[in-house]
């Protein structure tokens, strides 16, 4: 289902989450307002959630850890608040993990580092505090990440350090 780029008002229907054959939800590039509905962390087939671009509030559903067969979870600029659940880290098919320009605080999980399929971590411009996890050092599909933006402190995974396209907080060193 891609409805973007629509000017979309409202809240998102907790009524989604019973849409059990969903491979894709697009919702992006809208106005959309409230909270992700925990519900959609039944939809047990869904393999894209885009709600990107939107005015969506309060925390990230530790639901979406569900989503078994999820590929891209793309919720960036929003201005959504709280950590980043560390049950995003059962997500072991993610490819696409897109959380940049929110409000999210807290430290990093160190459950991401078990996202070995990951090829974008995009983190940027939230509040998150705290050293880096070493677990993240897993990651070696990486083709990007971003990381700027935060309070973030330690080093950076050395394995990362070559990529093309990397985004760092300009103060942290690489690990050695």
């Amino acid at each position: 289902m891609a409805i973007d780029n629509n000017q979309l008002t409202g809240e998102i229907p907790s009524e989604l989450g019973s849409l059990a054959k969903l491979k894709k939800l697009q919702i992006y590039h809208n106005q959309l307002t409230g909270e992700i509905p925990s519900e959609l962390g039944n939809l047990a087939n869904l393999e894209s959630l885009a709600i990107d671009n939107n005015q969506l509030t309060g925390e990230i559903p530790s639901e979406l850890g569900n989503l078994a067969k999820l590929k891209k979870l793309q919720i960036y600029h929003n201005q959504l608040t709280g950590v980043i659940p560390s049950e995003l880290g059962n997500l072991a098919n993610l490819r696409d993990l897109g959380l940049a320009d929110n409000r999210l605080t807290g430290a990093i999980p160190l459950e991401l580092g078990n996202l070995i399929h990951l090829t974008t971590l995009s983190l940027e411009h939230n509040r998150l505090t705290g050293a880096i996890p070493p677990e993240l050092g897993n990651l070696i599909n990486l083709r990007y990440w971003g990381l700027k933006g935060n309070q973030l402190t330690g080093c950076i995974p050395a394995i990362w350090q070559n990529l093309p396209n990397n985004d760092a907080d300009q103060d942290l060193p690489f690990c050695e």
